[in-house]
């Protein structure tokens, strides 16, 4: 029996090497010599620290540019209200999106049952199995979830005949 798993995987090697990037770029710029901009990843969270609102917004473009120049999809990037930190400066959290919550899962499920295609979901931890008894009816199932415009990347990895 075909199936595949949508999955939601964010390369983490790769968000390390946009976050050197911006780093490195951070130094060479002028507009940021002598302030204090800087960027931490711990786990699935970057902590992004600026001077000001100005500066702030500039690192954000930043980091969504190099992510863009590593291949690293944007939606994977959920930016948090910036807050105040010690002085005048700012702090921000960024959340790496990484495997499908249960609530998107649930959302995708539901919708494919309402198309009325012979396959079979499963909500197995972060990732969707899909299984159904012939390849095109997971191919129209791929399509489709990737025409649902969900805000999150997706990958379709496994398939098996």
């Amino acid at each position: 029996m075909p199936s595949f798993q949508v999955v939601s995987n964010t390369d983490l090697m790769e968000v390390d090497n946009a976050i050197n990037n911006v780093l490195r770029e951070i130094k060479n710029r002028f507009d940021f010599k002598g302030s204090n901009c800087n960027i931490e990843r711990s786990e699935h969270t970057m902590t992004v620290t600026a001077d000001d609102n100005m500066k702030l917004s500039q690192l954000d473009d930043l980091i969504q540019t190099n992510f863009i120049r590593r291949g690293i999809d944007q939606k994977a990037l959920d930016f948090q209200t910036a807050d105040k930190a010690t002085g005048d400066s700012l702090r921000q959290q960024v959340i790496i999106k990484n495997g499908i919550d249960k609530e998107t899962a649930q959302k995708i499920t539901k919708a494919i049952r309402g198309t009325k295609i012979k396959v079979q979901t499963a909500i197995e931890g972060e990732e969707l199995r899909v299984s159904g008894k012939n390849r095109d009816d997971l191919q129209k199932i791929i399509q489709f979830i990737k025409d649902m415009e969900i805000d999150q990347p997706l990958q379709y990895v496994n398939f098996r005949d």
